[in-house]
């Protein structure tokens, strides 16, 4: 058979076994190595005497049943992989034989060519998708450059990114883990481009110079208080949570949601205490400022600067709609909570016109975890594993409960996230006072500068991040591509601690492009 390395062995038994050599002749001849036999005890026989890829198990033999064949055959290899065959179209004898598990069911009669498809699918679908997969990326690699190489807007940097992120999981679950090297070098290029073009363009939107894209200030008026009425809505967000790992969970919420996805730009700094109070006040950090003086310092703590999301969005409600908004509001860090969570949400939906608002910090906890914990590094080391752990956490959750239960009682739910975050690899030295800001994509503070002034984006106008204005002397800089801020006093030891570590604070398309979707029941 074309592309088979070795032949493929199957098992068929079955008590008309003389019937379907036709069946067995066409399968030989594609390349499969076929032994047919006419009884589920010489079926078992063989099966402990040499190693088959896949067996045919007919449901009526005499003596035992395919479907005890089946039970004892999935005892001693609970990895066997069995297609049922079977004259019966009843609906019992059909779930009693997926419930253990086979692969497939076919009904007879049936022809070769219906052997063969799922015989091919079984055996060979996942090489035929690998070489697929392979194959689109290929047709498709000169128009994806290209489109980097022009791309000048939002819409544009959008659109190669989130088709990047697309082929990085169709070939890393393809198995072309070969071409995601040239997935890897468009998005270096493209993080290269996208940052000088934030570096022109960032400063005219926060001026209002020239049409921009939705940021986070536009998350509430844009997607929130169109679906305001009687009924309870729901705004989760997934703290720091990047395109990638929201399309391996999205899939969860498909079968109970249709999904309606965009996407919008995180505020500057890509970090939690701007990018989220950004969503839940509709407030860019200088009017947060003025209006509320007192929240504001000049630190970069989430603790103090996010405390008062509740009153945020209650505000920016009454600001739109002209009248108190319920809310309900909880911020929740461990899945130890998600009874006590669950519970304040029934009580919450018995409030009409009410807005339930929460967030959920697990990604970011992980995130900041992973430069912390070598076990963790280990297990998240690269971004299709954070990938994979983000979805291993979210299908077992307390988001994914209430996202359920929102479901099956027909509420709406708006999910998005403040910021991504990126991986970063190469260290750049900044100079700064001890005062200045401590993470380590941005930092602000007096006699601030990058020793390399292609790594950043420097400024000394506040305006620039629409920030309150800062002390005399105040600069700000915030990290391009994959740099990461280091002390020249530290520099070893920042290296060594930080290098491959998932960040966020800076320009990339993984911290500002990020998703938003409208989730509505079906």
């Amino acid at each position: 058979m074309t592309g088979m390395n070795q032949a493929k062995r199957i098992l068929w038994a079955d008590d008309e076994i003389e019937l379907l050599r036709p069946h067995v002749l066409f399968l030989q001849q594609r390349g499969y190595k076929v032994d047919a036999i006419a009884n589920g005890d010489d079926a078992l026989a063989l099966l402990r005497e040499n190693p088959y890829d896949l067996v045919l198990l007919d449901e009526h033999m005499p003596g035992r049943s395919g479907l005890e064949v089946l039970e004892s055959l999935c005892r001693t290899d609970p990895h066997v992989r069995v297609v049922m065959v079977t004259k019966s179209e009843e609906d019992q004898t059909m779930r009693e034989a997926i419930g253990r598990r086979v692969q497939d069911y076919l009904v007879k009669p049936t022809s070769p060519r219906q052997v063969l498809s799922v015989v091919t699918r079984i055996l060979e679908g996942a090489s035929i998708r690998q070489q697929q997969v392979a194959q689109d990326f290929a047709d498709r690699f000169g128009t994806l450059a290209m489109m980097r190489e022009e791309a000048s807007s939002a819409e544009e940097f959008a659109a190669v990114y989130t088709e990047l992120v697309d082929w990085h999981i169709r070939l890393e679950q393809g198995g072309e883990t070969g071409l995601l090297d040239s997935v890897t070098q468009l998005l270096i290029d493209l993080r290269r481009d996208f940052g000088e073009w934030i570096i022109d363009v960032y400063p005219r939107w926060m001026r209002e110079d020239v049409p921009r894209p939705d940021l986070s200030v536009d998350i509430v008026e844009k997607y929130v208080l169109p679906w305001l009425g009687e009924d309870p809505i729901f705004l989760v967000v997934l703290d720091c949570m990047r395109l990638d790992q929201w399309r391996v969970i999205s899939p969860l919420l498909s079968p109970f949601f249709e999904v309606e996805e965009s996407w919008h730009y995180s505020i500057l700094p890509t970090a939690t205490p701007y990018a989220r109070n950004a969503i839940f006040s509709g407030r860019f950090p200088d009017q947060i400022a003025r209006d509320r003086p007192q929240w504001w310092n000049q630190s970069d703590d989430e603790g103090s600067l996010n405390a008062f999301e509740d009153e945020l969005l209650l505000d920016q409600l009454k600001r739109l709609t002209g009248r108190s908004v319920p809310v309900h509001y909880q911020k929740i860090f461990s899945d130890r909570e998600a009874n006590q969570v669950r519970a304040r949400v029934n009580s919450a939906l018995r409030i009409r016109n009410s807005v339930i608002a929460m967030v959920f910090n697990f990604v970011d906890l992980m995130t900041h975890g992973r430069s912390e914990s070598p076990v963790l590094m280990e297990v998240a080391k690269d971004e299709a594993a954070l990938r994979s752990l983000t979805k291993s956490w979210f299908e077992r959750s307390a988001a994914y409960q209430v996202l359920m239960e929102a479901a099956a009682r027909g509420h709406r739910v708006i999910f998005t996230t403040d910021h991504g975050s990126l991986l970063c690899q190469r260290p750049t030295t900044v100079f700064a006072r001890k005062d200045a800001t401590s993470n380590l994509r941005y930092k602000f503070g007096q006699d601030l500068r990058a020793e390399t002034s292609s790594h950043a984006f420097g400024t000394g106008n506040h305006m620039d991040l629409r920030f309150p204005k800062g002390r005399i002397g105040t600069g700000y800089v915030v990290a391009l591509e994959d740099f990461f801020f280091v002390y020249p006093t530290k520099l070893r030891e920042y290296q060594q601690r930080y290098r491959n570590s998932f960040l966020h604070g800076g320009i990339s398309p993984e911290e500002m492009i990020v998703p938003v979707a409208r989730l509505t029941p079906r």
